[in-house]
């Protein structure tokens, strides 16, 4: 089983000296003098080095009695890259908590969902992070807790309810204990008046590591929005979301050091989802010097890194939304794509209203997908059948694609369906499941760009010569399509 790298104390040392803020989220500093614990970033004078110890999350910090830096604020970091990249029980686990099943179904729910015991699960996360799943999915409510506390003018019940937590008195004795201040002077060190926004809206920044290239990850959800689901407005990319509790829309911008991102919710509880499925859209938790540093060792794709470090992955809010859009886009031009799914959604979505208008509708369920006539569907008989047998799959639940998907099952099932062959399966597998290696090698526009750099343009030599660019062979398809002239690869105006 895939498992993280023990920390290296004297590489921890050396990142804290050297403030690299590479190595936010990867682990936290806790200093025993001042019992806080930071970010390897934080701009405070490091401690000295026998007086660091180091966590992979911040629960475990805060379980072993350490508060937030009010400085760095650790809690604001990136996520850790080690989720994205991993398909084991921890990651899967991670994910899960991010998604807020832990707040929802409780320990026993993400237990289930992973197909493992409570306690295998409780060990497991104890043994990698140095906390178990109540005190992870705490930590994130915490964090939660305190956005809505300076980016809101909710009153305190309101939050604590909105955060997730089951009690007035758990929230303040939690936001004491992990802050060292009181909600209420965690709000008094703020500007008394918050920017007017319509009910349910916050207006938020969401971290990444740096260096992050906007171009083909906002050119290629612009240039494949679904009308009513989507749409590129103003610089900022706008979608609907399907949430635990609700719906919400999202609005999304690049700027130099963070995403700008604006969420409007029917219910303030699917906040941390929200921004946990916005996360991954934008794939904001990867490590682009590592990506980078190992596809530059291909000589004939360095100057693609180079010109364009930090190339991310478009992926998704909805894994069977992705599924059943690929379908749909099978031999079809990105256009034909778009038509085909925005007539899905006018017949089978939710209407929902949008006060700036533009955006109509969630996308349409499984369920309601597998409700369809399938006379009604624009499309040839054989790929009707893929789409037929794809939603009903995913309606009686013999096919997950969800955050705790295993990939390897995932693909295999999905080989399986009628019509799915290795493109339709891979590309579901970067951009749904969230698998950084997954390779297109028999795609058209791969092999391509492949002769025109000279590398390979066989399917079969160039996975050979891929071998060289695991584990992220995803990210070198990104800079691959790139060099190709498509509305895909630019940012939109």
């Amino acid at each position: 089983m895939q498992t993280a790298t023990p920390l290296d104390r004297e590489h921890c040392v050396r990142a804290v000296q050297s403030k690299d803020a590479r190595f936010d989220g990867w682990f936290y500093t806790a200093v025993l003098t001042t019992r806080i614990y930071c970010r390897p970033s934080c701009p405070a004078v490091p401690p000295k080095p026998e007086n660091m110890t180091f966590h992979r999350s911040a629960a475990a910090c805060q379980q072993a009695g350490f508060r937030a830096c009010k400085r760095c604020r650790p809690d604001t970091s990136p996520g850790s890259p080690e989720w994205n990249r991993r398909a084991d029980l921890v990651a899967r686990a991670m994910r899960l908590i991010a998604d807020g099943v832990v707040d929802r179904d409780g320990v026993p729910g993400l237990a289930a969902r992973l197909g493992y015991s409570t306690r295998q699960v409780e060990r497991q996360l104890l043994a990698e992070l140095g906390a178990g799943p109540l005190a992870l999915a705490r930590a994130q409510r915490a964090q939660t807790a305190r956005l809505l506390i300076e980016t809101t003018p909710l009153p305190m019940a309101e939050i604590a309810f909105a955060a997730g937590f089951s009690s007035i008195r758990t929230f303040n004795d939690t936001v004491r204990e992990v802050f060292a201040v009181p909600p209420s002077e965690l709000r008094a060190r703020l500007p008394r008046r918050h920017a007017a926004t319509a009910p349910g809206t916050l207006t938020l920044r969401l971290p990444f590591r740096a260096p992050l290239h906007p171009d083909n990850l906002f050119g290629h959800l612009a240039a494949t929005a679904v009308p009513g689901v989507e749409e590129w407005r103003d610089g900022s990319y706008r979608r609907t979301l399907r949430l635990p509790y609700g719906h919400g829309i999202a609005a999304l911008a690049p700027r130099p050091d963070h995403i700008a991102c604006r969420l409007t919710l029917s219910d303030l509880r699917d906040l941390t989802v929200a921004i946990s499925r916005c996360r991954r859209l934008l794939d904001l938790d990867a490590d682009p010097v590592a990506v980078d540093d190992r596809l530059r060792t291909d000589p004939l794709l360095a100057p693609l890194v180079d010109r364009a470090p930090g190339r991310r992955v478009p992926r998704t809010v909805d894994e069977a939304e992705f599924a059943v859009r690929a379908v749909l886009g099978q031999q079809v031009s990105t256009a034909a794509a778009r038509t085909h799914a925005a007539r899905l959604v006018t017949a089978h979505g939710k209407p929902l209203d949008d006060p700036e208008g533009g955006l109509t509708h969630l996308f349409p369920t499984p369920e309601a997908l597998a409700a369809t006539d399938p006379g009604t569907l624009a499309m040839p008989r054989t790929r009707r059948t893929t789409f037929t047998t794809l939603v009903r799959h995913l309606a009686d639940g013999t096919l997950r694609l969800g955050v705790d998907s295993d990939w390897a099952e995932a693909r295999a099932r999905l080989l399986d369906l009628p019509g799915f062959g290795p493109w339709t399966t891979d590309v579901i597998a970067m951009r749904a499941l969230g698998d950084p290696d997954a390779f297109l090698p028999t795609d058209l526009g791969i092999r391509r760009a492949a002769q025109d750099l000279g590398l390979p343009a066989t399917p079969a030599a160039l996975t050979a010569r891929a071998e060289a660019w695991r584990p992220w062979r995803a990210y070198a398809v990104q800079h691959l399509w790139a060099t190709g002239d498509h509305p895909v690869n630019v940012l939109p105006e």
